[in-house]
């Protein structure tokens, strides 16, 4: 069974900042498991038995290679959409976390091509289709990290 689509997935996801207003992306690969060629914040699978807490920050060490600082944690949404001719549904619980950008570096090169330091008004695009959801509801949230 898979993931996402043959059950609900369950994702940390992360929004690394510096708290100067600069946030982290990364853009998928074409071997990543959906929204490939997208630019997307980061995020994973929440594992049996992990805190969320513990799950946000492992993931950030494995995607980006430096240690965070949790900021906030924010109410879960869902993500449901078409990938591949297929539906997937995932929850996300995301988390706001400030990292040292300039110590980051692509730590899983066959998910991620490119990664970036942007601020809130000059996004890369394209962005992960859940994007315009999550900048909808936690807009304020984005403009407190994002000065």
């Amino acid at each position: 069974m898979e993931v996402g689509r043959d059950y609900i997935g369950v994702t940390v996801c992360f929004m690394c900042n510096d708290g100067k207003g600069n946030f982290l992306l990364h853009k998928r690969s074409n071997a990543a498991r959906d929204e490939r060629g997208r630019w997307d914040f980061g995020g994973g699978k929440l594992e049996m038995g992990e805190e969320l807490e513990g799950a946000v920050l492992r993931e950030v060490k494995e995607e980006y290679g430096v240690d965070g600082e949790i900021q906030e944690e924010l109410p879960a949404f869902s993500i449901i959409r078409e990938e591949d001719g297929r539906r997937t549904q995932w929850i996300a619980i995301p988390f706001f976390v400030k990292v040292d950008v300039s110590k980051a570096r692509i730590m899983e090169p066959e998910k991620v091509t490119e990664m970036g330091i942007f601020r809130l008004d000059k996004m890369p695009s394209p962005m992960h289709s859940a994007w315009p959801r999550a900048m909808a509801m936690y807009k304020r949230h984005f403009e407190r990290y994002g000065r």
